[in-house]
């Protein structure tokens, strides 16, 4: 797995060992930034349930301005740090400037500076129809500040998700069995 596009093109993404992540795959990927590619030039984003890092890192690649990254878990976590730091070298850029790793429970985050302009969600497929709910709840009030806010969340194929004041825009990926990417904004008021 590797950063698909962007200024750290190619850079090996370290992943747990085990079945404690589900990296999105390269051409869902690929497919995602290929959508947003407009919207990435200075942007911020928040990365829930982020793994390995790889959607935030793939925005810090094409160009975005900062980010956060939410994840519980450690091994998860380790990986991510070393994720990121082998980005912002190719980068040349610091770390730390405009950048968190926040350890916890991506249902219950909280904001960290700005609202972000993207939203990455990539739960594990399981606690998606118990999350999704209060998940999205949760983004409505993080991103007050952000009404043309983009939430990308990615689930299975077969997985069809209506939440209360979001409308899907986008669908990316095929098969019932197959990871998709839904694009969802606000509804108008």
């Amino acid at each position: 797995m590797r950063i698909s596009g962007g200024n750290a093109r190619g850079i090996p993404l370290l992943v747990p060992r085990g079945e404690l992540v589900r990296p999105a795959t390269d051409r869902l990927r690929q497919s995602v930034f290929s959508s947003l590619a407009a919207r990435m030039p200075g942007s911020r984003f928040l990365d829930l349930f982020a793994g390995s890092g790889a959607y935030g890192l793939e925005a810090l690649s094409r160009g975005a301005s900062g980010g956060v990254f939410v994840e519980r878990n450690p091994k998860a976590i380790e990986c991510l740090r070393r994720n990121l730091a082998a980005v912002c070298k190719s980068l040349k850029r610091d770390e730390r400037a405009d950048i968190a790793v926040i350890p916890g429970d991506a249902t219950s985050a909280t904001a960290v500076g700005e609202a972000p302009d993207l939203v990455f969600v990539d739960p594990p497929y399981e606690l998606i129809e118990s999350a999704a709910a209060s998940l999205f709840a949760r983004l409505t009030e993080l991103l007050k500040g952000r009404p043309d806010a983009i939430v990308v969340f990615e689930m299975p194929g077969e997985c069809e998700l209506a939440p209360a004041g979001w409308r899907s825009i986008k669908r990316l990926g095929k098969g019932a069995r197959q990871p998709t990417a839904v694009f969802f904004v606000r509804e108008s008021r």
